[in-house]
């Protein structure tokens, strides 16, 4: 299933998110000829505020992008409204040196500059609404809304939760709405005292109040957001930063400092909806990548990671490949998602019901929950241990993608 070096497949990547860069980067390196399009005028972040973990830090570089002081290194704690821990991110040593702590807090605007950098010029097309998409074995045929048709061997959705690409594999489904809203923002306020290096998750019985430190073009500071239950089907009216200051309130210094110093222009509200995980993201000469495939709440702290992880993964299994090939092409993207569906499901539906848990619990139960909470390992079992183990299996899973990749695309000492 090798091909040779002058037969170069064509992909295309509908999608500038940080799936869709990563997918395009990743699949340039495999040899292949790939066009990723985007319906706005610029591939634009949506949202400001955004930790990343060591898995799609290290995608990353591989990628080529500049990961160098992309973001200030941070250990990760809950705790509840008064300071008290309830749990620890549990980060093996070597990592923790490696990646200078647990994850890094940063803000998306500079992460999409550094991607577009490493991009090489004309893969990016803005201004393209995909409307159609239709195959068969030979091949893909993308219809654009001026009416523009583009073939191509292989195409990857990394359009979104609304995603055109998965609606027209599957069908449609309906959005899980999580009835949650989140406020944040972001400052580099200087005169507030804050732990250096931490990120810190903070409970009330029925709002997350919460903190990072952050690196953005050199400049130290925090991002903060406060997250309640909200009713989906009611108009949010209210303004957010005077919203987000009420909220803060209930918490341990320095959240309600950070929300003060924050300029009102810095701060953004949103719904949390995703979608319930898909039995098989692939059809055919299409796959999806990031939130078109698996769309996860921000109480994971980890969507635009599995994102950039997918696009990565994806270019590594087209690597070598004859795109030409049916059956070859099926396999490939078989065995693309085949370690993926787990993984990304497993963190979708524990961010779904750790936001049912903190945020629509029964009040009578509320008391007991914290109870468990501040006395028992429970949740450091269940979020301290467990799911950074999950989330650092990646980093064998890139080792070994790398070292596929390396022997079927890469010469030595390319």
């Amino acid at each position: 299933m090798k091909k040779s070096p002058a037969q170069r497949g064509r992909v295309a990547v509908i999608g500038a998110g940080p799936g869709g860069l990563a997918a395009a980067l990743s699949v340039h390196q495999a040899g292949h000829d790939v066009v990723l399009f985007e319906r706005y005028p610029q591939a634009r972040p949506a949202g400001t505020i955004l930790n990343l973990w060591p898995a799609p830090i290290k995608a990353l570089g591989l990628l080529g992008v500049n990961i160098e002081d992309l973001g200030a290194p941070c250990t990760a704690e809950f705790r509840n409204a008064r300071g008290r821990r309830r749990v620890r991110a549990t980060i093996p040593e070597h990592v923790v040196r490696d990646y200078g702590g647990g994850f890094i807090g940063l803000l998306r605007p500079e992460l999409y500059e550094r991607l577009l950098d490493a991009l090489p010029k004309g893969v990016l097309q803005v201004n393209h609404t995909v409307e159609r998409v239709e195959q068969d074995e030979s091949g893909v045929r993308l219809h654009f809304a001026d009416g523009r048709i583009h073939e191509t061997d292989v195409v990857i959705g990394a359009d979104g939760i609304d995603s055109l690409v998965r609606r027209t594999l599957w069908g449609d489904s309906p959005k899980r709405e999580h009835n949650l809203h989140v406020i944040g923002g972001y400052t580099f306020d200087k005169s507030i005292a804050a732990e250096p290096g931490m990120c810190v998750l903070s409970h009330s019985r029925t709002v997350q109040g919460s903190w990072t430190a952050i690196r953005d073009k050199g400049r130290d500071g925090h991002q903060w957001w406060v997250l309640e239950a909200f009713d989906a089907s009611r108009e949010f009216t209210g303004d957010p930063h005077s919203t987000a200051t009420t909220l803060g309130q209930a918490f341990a210094s320095p959240l309600p400092q950070l929300i003060a110093a924050t300029d009102p222009a810095h701060v953004q509200r949103w719904a949390i909806r995703d979608r319930k995980p898909l039995g098989q993201w692939s059809k055919g000469r299409a796959t999806l990548v990031g939130d078109a495939a698996h769309p996860t709440s921000p109480y994971a702290a980890y969507g635009a990671g599995m994102a950039i992880e997918d696009g990565y993964f994806i270019g590594r299994r087209l690597g070598g490949m004859d795109l030409t090939d049916y059956q070859a092409v099926r396999e490939a993207l078989d065995a693309f998602e085949a370690p993926r569906k787990p993984h990304t499901a497993r963190q979708s539906q524990q961010a779904y019901v750790l936001g049912q848990v903190f945020h629509h619990a029964p009040p009578a139960l509320r008391p007991i929950r914290d109870a468990i909470l501040d006395h028992t390992p429970l949740m450091q079992k269940v979020v301290g241990n467990s799911t950074p183990s999950s989330i650092l299996t990646q980093l064998g899973e890139i080792d070994r993608a790398e070292e596929r990749f390396t022997t079927t695309v890469r010469s030595p000492g390319s």
